[in-house]
């Protein structure tokens, strides 16, 4: 893919086309997912083991999504019942106490892809290898912080070692039958994150949002984002809303790219970084993420004169990544 050209403005997204509330067409809507993690705490019953405990929180597809109304379930279970069996019961659990069934459990952790996906198959549920949870994520913090620390058996050694960090995956090229080749082009744009409160009224084919409250940035901040321009918007926005997207990735070394990480482990290569121009743009758009506290989007349009958007993710870096 190329860059666009310098004549292009490519600090600001300025072409947002609105349509009538009911001919929107969110690829998310009404599908209830939510996110788990079924791991140890570091908190020790009277044997020295450590607890674990099932979260699961809705996840938010909406910027105007209020997070305190958020589905929450926790419950925690000795070291015995750390079991597939004991998990799917906590999950029959949750769904009766929820409004209603998700369709699709996201959960992060690697190591326990085997016991949630049985837990999940099981239920008749589909289980989502993701790095797109960031609800839950966010709870979570909140927990090592607030929760964790008042419960007998808190062990300050423990929670030091409770962060996650995988190793980056080889990447790969985005497949051929959804690239526009030599008619696709790219920038590194931004807005106001006071833009976003008007998300749910842009024209969008395939998306998720989240609320930006999750991230605790001001209204004036401002977010950066990635846009790509192709012949081929549409099916290139379908076959990523097919993906658990994650949030973009700068990949410096010998050959300078930017990258789109989705699933588990999965890497994308978006954009090759060829020019000192278009890698000191990077570099800024690395920075403003930073500064963003992570919030950041990728967007897709068949062309820069569109007044609508093939795709519109709202992205977010996990604060260990």
């Amino acid at each position: 893919m190329a860059e666009m050209g310098a004549g292009k403005d490519s600090k600001t997204v300025g072409s947002r086309g609105t349509r009538p509330a009911e001919s929107r067409c969110w690829s998310h809507m009404a599908r209830m997912i939510w996110e788990l993690d079924f791991y140890s705490r570091p908190i020790f019953d009277e044997n020295r083991k450590k607890l674990w405990e099932v979260l699961v929180c809705e996840s938010p597809s909406t910027v105007d999504r209020d997070p305190a109304s958020l589905f929450r379930f926790a419950k925690f279970t000795d070291n015995q019942h750390v079991n597939s069996l004991w998990l799917r019961e906590a999950l029959e659990e949750a769904i009766a106490q929820a409004p209603q069934p998700p369709q699709k459990i996201r959960f992060f952790r690697r190591q326990m892809n085997n016991m949630i996906s049985k837990a999940c198959e099981e239920l008749g549920i589909a289980a989502a290898p993701s790095r797109r949870t960031y609800a839950l994520s966010s709870w979570l913090t909140e927990r090592l912080e607030t929760i964790y620390p008042q419960q007998s058996g808190y062990d300050t050694d423990a929670a030091k070692a409770v962060s996650v960090q995988y190793p980056v995956m080889n990447v790969t090229p985005l497949p051929d039958a959804i690239r526009g080749d030599k008619g696709d082009r790219w920038a590194f744009v931004s807005l106001a994150a006071a833009d976003f409160a008007e998300l749910p009224d842009w024209d969008i084919g395939f998306g998720e949002a989240f609320p930006l409250e999750l991230a605790g940035i001001t209204s004036e901040t401002r977010v950066p984002g990635f846009i790509l321009l192709s012949p081929r918007a549409v099916p290139l926005s379908a076959w990523l809303s097919g993906l658990e997207l994650g949030f973009l990735r700068l990949e410096q070394g010998d050959r300078p790219r930017l990258c789109l990480e989705t699933g588990a482990s999965d890497s994308w290569i978006l954009a090759d970084l060829a020019s000192a121009a278009t890698r000191a743009e990077a570099t800024e758009f690395e920075q403003a993420q930073a500064a963003a506290k992570g919030v950041h989007f990728l967007a897709v349009q068949a062309d820069a004169e569109s007044e609508a958007f093939a795709g519109f993710w709202l992205l977010l870096t996990p604060s260990s990544s």
